[in-house]
């Protein structure tokens, strides 16, 4: 139940930050936009969340990119229990099928490989990811 609510609750928010980072670059969207975003939200092992933050800023950002994920948001929770153990994001891709696409490359991707097998070299840091696709609604700021 606490994970459910936190999902939506994240998911309220990240809408809010899509249509204000839309709002800054000024890029318009269409009806017709097969955009997609992606909110994700990473269960950490105890004790694991600094590892996951620090191999998100150092490399899967700038991996992710390489393979047409775009970053929109990052987020840690200020209140207990997700706080110490939870990393929220929002990415986009060009459309759902695209996003497929993306995540197999990335995944086979020899860089993400080796980053991945030396952040866990003393185990696992995510325990349970949820992810979530969405579209913006006819009504969003950012239409």
């Amino acid at each position: 139940m606490i994970r459910r609510t936190l999902v939506y609750t994240f998911a309220s928010v990240a809408l809010l930050a899509i249509g204000y980072s839309t709002a800054i670059s000024q890029k318009t969207v269409h009806a017709a936009d097969t955009r997609v975003y992606e909110l994700r939200t990473y269960h950490c092992a105890p004790g694991k969340l600094n590892d996951l933050l620090a191999r998100f800023r150092d490399h899967t950002m700038t991996i992710f990119e390489r393979h047409g994920i775009k970053n929109v948001a990052y987020w840690i929770p200020t209140d207990e229990p997700a706080k110490d153990n939870t990393l929220v994001y929002i990415i986009s891709h060009e459309s759902r099928e695209q996003a497929k696409k993306n995540w197999d490359k990335f995944r086979a991707d020899p860089e993400w490989k080796k980053v991945q097998s030396a952040s866990e070299a003393n185990g696992k840091l995510v325990e349970n990811v949820d992810s979530v696709f969405m579209a913006p609604a006819d009504f969003s700021p950012m239409k």
